[in-house]
């Protein structure tokens, strides 16, 4: 019997590479997906071939589900092309009419493709055949017009729900999810794209890279930070969109102002702001706060009120997605959570809780980050206030309640800062003492 050719037949120098053979020995069928794509085959050509969702076998590939049914194992196994025994399965029906040690040409011959097509159509109109056919129009849609890879479209859904923050999970395993999908664009990348669909895949490696960027920053790991804003701001500024590039500058801005270089943060603030021009978006409004909290650390005071009141002028006049609860987005929360340091720094405390208050009521209760450093600033307020010892009170007590894996970086930073600004005379007050103690823990 002759059995049709698949569409998705893995490359055979796969078959000889020893990741490869360790993943199949292991049916690690997230490696096997992975390496597949990486060797040119779409997430689509192997869903049709194997009979499973572009969303599973994507899915598979970045780890987050697992494939264990011996008749899914058996479906990919034929769909890829796998001999049986690499996955300890007998021997597969098709395998006596395969010819091994030549690369899979999906169609780039015509006596292939034509072999294929009247294969799939004297086989019936199986799984594998409907792939093959499949296949043929899939390329003459290509052939039409320039049509987007399937995995980009599921990496942009996937930067928008990263952007959403952190919603209680663990930063780390945000972090892992968030390399994992950033890998899977540079395939893509290393393929000629239409003009567009590049601009689209710079789009969304910025975005993807500027959200590792914040999660290291977050993490505490400032060099790391920096070198993956590094990265977002190029592909930000290939795609074209300015308001993009801005928000990269912006969010880069806040490492070394949260990191203790005030001054290195007011220059990239500025460099944001320019970038960002006289347009109105999100990305104006955040570079401005970002430059008014690193003016007021610097005790540029007239300078740090000027950015306040651009930033209050703008935010005012966003909507919509301008305004969206996301990383990207500059909504009234957020706005709050700036003005709250800047202010806090500027001594202006009355303002400060106000804004402190209003962010607390619109953030919810799982930004646990978020919270916590609107305590700090809290707590900075009172010590500038002159109650020294409720401050200190108030910080020990919003850091120790935070989970393990929270009490680094920003929050650790944000604490200490405090703590600093305390004179050593009092620093032997058991309230100073308690503080001291919880950031040594």
């Amino acid at each position: 019997m002759s059995f049709p050719l698949s569409p998705a037949e893995v490359p055979r120098r796969l078959l000889s590479d020893p990741v490869f053979i360790r993943a199949l020995k292991g049916r690690d069928l997230s490696v096997v997906f992975a390496m597949a794509r990486d060797s040119g085959i779409s997430f689509n050509r192997m869903a049709e071939a194997c009979g499973i969702k572009a969303e599973r076998v994507s899915k598979v590939a970045r780890g987050e589900a697992k494939v264990s049914s011996l008749d899914a194992i058996e479906r990919i196994t034929d769909g890829l092309r796998i001999p049986g025994a690499l996955l300890g399965l007998a021997a597969r029906p098709w395998e006596q009419d395969q010819t091994h040690g030549t690369e899979p040409h999906h169609g780039d011959d015509p006596m292939k493709r034509r072999q294929m097509l009247r294969s799939a159509v004297a086989a019936g109109l199986t799984g594998t055949a409907l792939a093959a056919l499949t296949d043929t129009r899939q390329s003459f849609d290509h052939a039409l017009a320039a049509d987007t890879p399937a995995e980009l479209s599921d990496l942009e859904a996937a930067a928008e729900s990263y952007g959403y923050g952190y919603h209680g999970q663990d930063p780390a395993k945000v972090l892992a999810d968030l390399v994992v999908d950033f890998d899977g664009l540079r395939p893509l990348l290393n393929t000629p794209q239409p003009v567009a669909v590049r601009a689209r895949l710079c789009r969304t490696g910025a975005q993807l890279a500027g959200m590792t960027a914040i999660v290291l920053h977050d993490l505490g790991a400032r060099r790391e930070s920096r070198s993956w804003f590094g990265t977002a701001a190029r592909p930000a500024e290939e795609s074209g969109d300015r308001q993009l590039h801005a928000w990269t500058a912006a969010r880069e801005a806040m490492v070394p102002l949260n990191y203790g270089a005030p001054k290195a943060a007011a220059a990239q603030a500025e460099h944001a702001r320019r970038i960002a021009g006289t347009a109105l978006s999100a990305a104006a409004a955040l570079a401005a706060a970002v430059a008014a909290r690193a003016h007021a650390l610097c005790g540029h005071v007239e300078q740090a009120r000027l950015a306040l009141a651009d930033s209050e002028r703008l935010m005012g006049q966003l909507d919509g997605e301008q305004r969206a609860d996301t990383w990207f987005g500059y909504p009234e929360q957020k706005h709050h959570v700036h003005m709250s340091h800047a202010l806090t720094a500027l001594g202006e405390t009355g303002r400060a809780r106000e804004s402190q208050q209003r962010a607390l009521e619109l953030s919810a209760p799982t930004s646990t980050m978020t919270r916590t450093l609107l305590a700090l600033d809290a707590a900075t307020c009172a010590h500038r206030d002159g109650d020294t010892e409720q401050g200190c009170r108030q910080a020990t007590a919003a850091f120790v309640a935070l989970p393990p894996a929270y009490r680094t970086g920003l929050t650790r930073t944000r604490a200490m800062d405090l703590y600093r600004c305390i004179p050593a005379s009092s620093h032997r007050e058991p309230a100073v003492l308690a503080l001291k103690e919880a950031l040594a823990a």
